[in-house]
């Protein structure tokens, strides 16, 4: 019975084999080298980033270096009753954020002014309250660092598919004067071609009105050849940010407020005019009066009075949240 093709190539040195295919015994060695690399090559790409789980958290924090959405499972924030003496910006910025959940057109929010006085705290409570008002909406809070903001395109263009919506929140953003990244912020705010996703709200916080330094300006003004135009594109990101909300410098009677609230919060035992004597001498030995300055001070009085802070609220407070 005659033998089958397979089985004579079997028994056949691989060189005859090769010749018997049509094939020289240097092209099969060049093929093999080309698949050798190949695989090689495949070994070294980086595998695929797997798509973000979104529904994994309320909450994230964004890393470009591998296009990573980290879930942060215990958000620091205060509660919205808590923050004293911004009643003003506070219903603003709820407003603005209860629109935009709703899908209604809705402001980038830029929250400005005073150090320590709520700004970041607002954000983080606004996105509390109205996502638990509007569960439906899947109202994600999505943090991006400064030293980030260059990827903000690279984000966006991850987030405008999802079906939840998001607040982008940069915390404490500015600019120097060598910092050309404020360009490609300004793009995706409004103007590029592609523009800010429908299901994306960008909120910033920042001390500065303009993102940027007053000797800046001052400095453009100076030395450009045409000085309004050089200042004009300085200034224009902030415009870009259709709410504006200022925080101003507290009253006395506004920083007791805070001190009291807190106290009462913790059920920390002291009160009338010793704590009103405490808060005040407290807040002038740091030159200033704040939400941050109380929150200290608070801290500073449950500590001398043996008074744990680690309730469900407590521990997710930081000072940083002011």
């Amino acid at each position: 019975m005659p033998r089958s093709r397979s089985n004579l190539t079997g028994t056949l040195p691989h060189a005859t084999v090769a010749a018997a295919e049509g094939r020289v015994p240097h092209q099969e060695a060049a093929e093999d080298a080309l698949n050798r690399i190949a695989a090689a090559l495949d070994r070294l790409a980086p595998s695929p980033v797997p798509a973000p789980d979104l529904a994994a958290a309320e909450a994230f924090v964004w890393h470009p270096e591998g296009r990573i959405l980290a879930a942060v499972r215990r958000i620091n924030r205060v509660e919205m009753s808590l923050l004293k003496g911004i009643d003003r910006v506070r219903d603003l910025l709820v407003e603005n954020t209860e629109r935009f959940a709703r899908g209604l057109p809705a402001n980038n929010a830029l929250l400005w002014g005073a150090r320590g006085m709520g700004k970041s705290s607002l954000v983080k409570a606004a996105h509390a309250a109205v996502g638990a008002a509007h569960p439906q909406a899947g109202l994600k809070l999505i943090e991006i660092h400064r030293e980030d903001i260059e990827s903000l395109p690279e984000l966006m263009g991850l987030l405008r598919q999802a079906p939840q919506r998001f607040i982008v929140f940069c915390d404490d953003l500015s600019f120097d004067a060598e910092d050309t990244s404020y360009k490609s912020l300004k793009t995706m705010l409004e103007g590029g071609i592609e523009g800010r996703p429908e299901n994306v709200v960008f909120y910033a916080t920042s001390n500065r009105r303009h993102l940027m330094a007053r000797d800046m300006v001052e400095n453009e003004r100076s030395t450009a050849i045409n000085p309004g135009e050089a200042v004009e594109e300085k200034i224009s990101l902030s415009d870009r940010f259709g709410l504006w909300l200022g925080f101003h410098r507290c009253s006395q009677d506004e920083y007791l407020a805070m001190v009291t609230g807190y106290v009462t919060h913790y059920r920390i035992p002291m009160g009338g005019e010793e704590l009103r004597r405490e808060a005040l001498e407290w807040a002038t030995t740091r030159g200033a009066r704040s939400g941050r300055v109380a929150w200290q001070y608070v801290q500073d009085l449950a500590g001398r009075l043996g008074v744990r802070m680690d309730s469900e609220v407590g521990s997710r407070k930081s000072i940083s949240d002011f």
